[in-house]
């Protein structure tokens, strides 16, 4: 029998899967261990994608895996609903206890970030009895319908799908040319015009977007929402599921500005490779819905419950947080050593808070414009020379690192290194 290749896969997956799912390689995975990953056909490859963020102990870190195996040893499946578990519980217990704001908490647990968003505004409309939800521009928050309604990005997400639920409303995210002030102002018109500020269950935000390049929500526009939340009795949520467990040199994102939100949305490396997300949050608030008006078949799956716990560990045990300010720092001097070179590809300053970190492909070397769908081609020329890397950003012109936290750091200067061949391309 011949081996197989990634050129076979590709073929069949365009003949048994529909478009709708797009990958950004043609790279069939094999096996990964931490921050590498083997092809089909045996080659290896740096990762820098980290799974789009849920890796950030790595893949199959030895302490997740070995409580995955106990945990297989016991069971799979009984549904939470049906008959609950102690690592549930336990895993609960341990995110109620990092909670990034004061004060009594609970988590329930979901399977994906989708869920956690969506989930976040039911409990959000039950606590308050309202219905309005305030998004950003550029946010992303997941494929099911309300969190499409609340991604603040048409393309690809919203188009074809018809009408969205109700009661989503959008102000600018500051960015570019968009000033915090200016955000602010387009609230105060929106509460002016279309949505009196009584009607507004939540008001939804990532402290880094992700989809939408990396770009952080500043300390004073957090504040001013915190601000107007205490106002007028709207939840603020933050959407964690990208920037949570250590990524931004901190266990959430949102402890960096000193702003504490009322409902926390986690997922992606939570699970350390396995589907699972949550909500934390104030206990009052996670109160307001009566038993069976949240939950889900798979919900906190055990198995799940069990990795998540391990990954609190090695997040605590390893000093990911510290990590991931040293692999950030790392990361931004060698492409600030980069950006002055005349032979590579004009690409702007890094951002970012801790390893999570962004940099804009550029129309020209002396200018600011970004180059629309400008990292694609970066991406490309990575993958061909062994790196796995991602874009982002409202015109598809970000570039994205997200590389395991645990990966050495021979490692990230060998992602780095062809980084720069790519750009060089």
């Amino acid at each position: 029998m011949s081996p197989i290749t990634n050129s076979d896969l590709q073929t069949r997956r365009m003949n048994a899967v529909p478009r709708g799912v797009g990958s950004a390689t043609t790279i069939h995975a094999a096996r990964a261990e931490n921050a590498e990953l083997w092809d089909v056909e045996g080659r290896r490859y740096i990762d820098f994608a980290g799974g789009i963020a849920v890796l950030n102990v790595g893949h199959r870190h030895p302490k997740v895996m070995e409580a995955v195996r106990r945990q297989l040893d016991l069971f799979t499946h009984t549904a939470f609903q049906v008959a609950p578990y102690e690592s549930y519980i336990a895993l609960a217990e341990r995110l109620n206890a990092l909670a990034p704001f004061p004060g009594p908490a609970k988590t329930i647990l979901f399977s994906t970030g989708a869920e956690a968003t969506e989930n976040a505004v039911k409990i959000a409309r039950a606590a308050t009895g309202r219905n309005g939800v305030i998004a950003f521009t550029g946010g992303f928050h997941g494929r099911t319908l309300l969190a499409s309604a609340m991604t603040g990005k048409v393309n690809p997400y919203k188009t074809p799908f018809g009408s969205l639920p109700p009661d989503v409303y959008h102000v600018p995210f500051p960015a570019g040319d968009v000033s915090v002030d200016d955000s602010l102002k387009a609230l105060g018109f929106l509460f002016a015009a279309d949505l009196d500020p009584s009607r507004v269950a939540a008001i939804i935000i990532e402290p880094v977007q992700g989809e939408g390049g990396f770009r952080v929500a500043p300390t004073g526009l957090l504040r001013a929402l915190r601000d107007i939340c205490d106002t007028h009795g709207i939840v603020l949520i933050a959407d964690e599921v990208q920037t949570g467990f250590a990524r931004t040199g901190s266990l959430f994102g949102i402890a960096l500005s000193g702003v504490a939100p009322d409902l926390v949305c986690v997922a992606k490396s939570l699970g350390g490779g396995f589907p699972l997300s949550g909500v934390i949050g104030r206990a009052a608030l996670m109160d307001a819905v009566g038993p069976g008006g949240l939950g889900g078949t798979y919900a906190g799956a055990p198995i799940a419950c069990a990795a998540a716990l391990a990954v609190l560990d090695v997040i605590e045990e390893e000093g990911l947080v510290e990590r991931a300010n040293a692999i950030g720092a790392r990361i931004r001097a060698r492409l600030e050593a980069l950006r002055g070179r005349t032979d590579l590809l004009p690409f702007g300053a890094p951002r970012g808070p801790g390893a999570m970190i962004g940099f804009d492909i550029l129309d020209h070397r002396d200018g600011t414009a970004v180059r629309h769908g400008g990292a694609a081609a970066v991406c490309a020329r990575a993958a061909e020379l062994g790196l796995i890397l991602l874009s982002c950003g409202v015109h598809g012109e970000t570039i994205r690192i997200l590389v395991p936290l645990t990966a050495p750091d021979s490692q990230i200067d060998e992602g780095l290194a062809i980084i720069e061949q790519a750009l060089a391309a």
